[in-house]
C-alpha cells in the first residue's frame, strides 16, 4: 500500500505543478483516499490459493535428517592441520 499511496501523492503534485489551480493539493487529497480503499478491496477480495499460512507453518516440526550409514567422522583425518575437525 505504501508504494502506491507515495505514487499517488507524485503524481497528484506533478498535476499541481504542471496544471495548477484546479488540480491543487486541497482539491485532490481524497484521490489518496480512493487508492487506499481500492487496494484494501483488492486484497480483501485476492484468492489465497498457494498461500502459506505462517501459524501451520511454525507448528509443523521439521523431518529429522536421515541417518547416512558409513563411518564416523572420526575416521577421517586430513593430513592438514585445522582442516576437516
Amino acid at each position: 500500500m505504501g508504494p502506491a499511496v507515495i505514487v499517488t501523492v507524485g503524481i497528484l503534485f506533478l498535476l499541481q505543478q504542471m496544471r495548477g489551480g484546479y488540480f491543487d493539493f486541497s482539491n485532490t487529497y481524497p484521490v489518496i483516499l480512493v487508492v487506499i480503499g481500492a487496494i484494501l478491496l483488492a486484497s480483501a477480495l485476492a484468492p489465497m490459493d498457494g498461500h502459506i499460512n505462517p501459524e501451520i507453518q511454525q507448528q509443523i516440526p521439521p523431518p529429522p535428517p536421515p541417518a547416512a550409514p558409513g563411518p564416523t567422522q572420526n575416521q577421517y583425518h586430513s593430513p592438514y592441520p585445522g582442516q576437516g575437525q
